[in-house]
């Protein structure tokens, strides 16, 4: 079993993923190979210690150089759950893989896009995070999907597959999938509605316009990113932030969490010090 496993692969992974290797410590990041779209699209960073007036793609070239050197590898899979059991944590992905560890550290982030209205009571009765861990539960069925990443059109197919009739809210430009049965709809999501389950999406109007809404069984949100509480069920939070204690501990024993998730501000440096913080409470952590 592994020591940790590390959610996010910016600069709060990247610095908690340093400090476990430098404490001999076992462990998996989760991310992707271009690390952080927010660190890539910066113009300049000008407050970060001992950089001055760096890209965001340098800044990158420099963090995924140095994981190289240090022979760390990122394990490119979604994570669709973080599961607490007496003395350990399975972590789910998408792929359908799973992994046992003694910690976990969130370093997530933020998510870019608000939730909707409905989007957390309706969560596991009819509101899904994740294509492959749900899609057959609606089989033949309507649903919605809520997508804000051409990147996850891959999953739009994958729910295809199984439904009867998939209404696509596309949230980015230049959609490419197309099938039969997935008719798009370019309108603003509002509300997730019904009664014991999801029964209706509502969408925004104008003012003095009556509401419109689509009967489904279900809605997908397909993001890049997954908020810390959909992630871990029973993880406290605040407007969306993970509640933390000075070591980075959150309610949950034996899960850390470090970096933007964590709140304000959100800062490279603030981040690179609590994923320093939460690795080293990790190993204390692990010493009983």
């Amino acid at each position: 079993m592994l020591d940790c496993i590390i959610i996010g692969s910016g600069t709060a992974g990247i610095s908690a993923a340093l400090t476990l290797q430098a404490n001999g410590k076992t462990f998996l990041l989760f991310g992707v190979s271009t690390l952080s779209e927010k660190i890539a699209k910066a113009e300049l960073i000008r407050n970060y210690p001992g950089l001055s007036n760096v890209s965001g793609k340098s800044f990158v070239e420099a963090l995924t150089a140095q994981l190289k050197e240090a022979d760390i590898a990122i394990t490119e899979e979604k994570v669709a759950g973080v599961y607490a059991l007496k003395d350990r944590f399975t972590i789910l992905t998408q792929a359908g893989n799973s992994y046992e560890s003694k910690t976990v550290i969130l370093a997530c982030g933020v998510e870019a896009v608000k939730q909707i209205e409905g989007e957390d009571s309706f969560l596991g009765r009819g509101v899904s995070y994740c294509a492959t861990c749900d899609g057959f539960l609606y089989k033949g069925k309507t649903i919605a999907v809520v997508c804000t990443s051409k990147r996850l059109e891959h999953e739009i197919g994958y729910l295809a597959d199984f439904a009867k009739k998939v209404y696509l809210i596309p949230l980015y430009k230049g959609v490419e999938i197309e099938r039969e049965n997935i008719e798009k709809i370019l309108k603003m999501p509002k509300k997730i509605d019904g009664k014991m389950r999801v029964e209706k999406l509502v969408f925004s109007a104008p003012a003095g316009a009556e509401e419109q809404e689509l009967s489904v069984d279900g809605v997908f949100m397909l993001r890049e990113s997954v908020s810390p509480a959909a992630l871990v069920g029973g993880l406290k939070t605040a407007e969306g932030h993970v509640l933390v204690e000075r070591d980075m501990s959150t309610n949950i024993k034996g899960l850390f969490a470090a970096g933007d998730c964590t709140g304000r501000p959100y800062q490279y440096a603030k981040a690179v010090g609590e994923g320093n913080i939460a690795a080293h409470s990790v190993s204390t952590f692990l010493k009983g």
